[in-house]
């Protein structure tokens, strides 16, 4: 017969182990409030930019965007053609599309045109628009790529997060501003 209590050698290398974790679950939360600082907290900052995939010179406003996707958390994933974490996360954005309403904001990547290009070379049917000068970006305060920012049905900053992030990861702060 088993005995149903552990060994007190086995039972302090779990309090070690479990000590070791909830530091590094410390530094990982640290690291992303400070990473995350400058994102401005309530209603989202409302802004117009060139559409991809549209009409030569169309652009579009957040909140042209937010109407077609009534009663539903969204997301703005921010990045960057040149950027090579962004290019690692991109499938996981793509997942996340496929259920959720994300508007990708291209960060200082060209015009729509190139923009358009990039995206087709990379088979991204992405929701997009550009940011060739950083403004939207700044107007978020994000100051790195990738950067996912989810608004909740009313339109105010729920989420964040900066830097790779999991499927799961995205797809969890979108459902948690839809529970809010």
């Amino acid at each position: 017969m088993q005995p149903t209590h552990l060994p007190a050698s086995r039972l302090r290398r779990w309090r070690r182990h479990g000590a070791t974790l909830a530091w590094l679950l410390l530094a990982l939360l640290g690291v992303h409030a400070w990473q995350t600082r400058h994102v401005p907290s309530g209603p989202a900052p409302d802004f117009r930019a060139s559409a991809v995939a549209a009409q030569a010179g169309a652009t579009m406003s957040l909140t042209q965007w937010r109407a077609a996707h009534p009663g539903q958390p969204v997301a703005l994933n921010f990045w960057a053609e040149w950027c090579p974490v962004c290019k690692l996360e991109q499938d996981n954005v793509s997942r996340v599309a496929n259920h959720w309403p994300v508007l990708t904001v291209a960060l200082r990547s060209g015009d729509a045109a190139t923009v358009q290009r990039e995206l087709a070379r990379r088979s991204l049917h992405w929701a997009a628009v550009t940011d060739p000068q950083g403004e939207i970006a700044a107007a978020y305060g994000v100051t790195a790529v990738p950067a996912f920012i989810v608004l909740d049905a009313d339109g105010r900053i729920r989420a964040s997060s900066v830097g790779y992030t999991t499927t799961a990861g995205l797809w969890l702060r979108l459902a948690w501003a839809g529970w809010r």
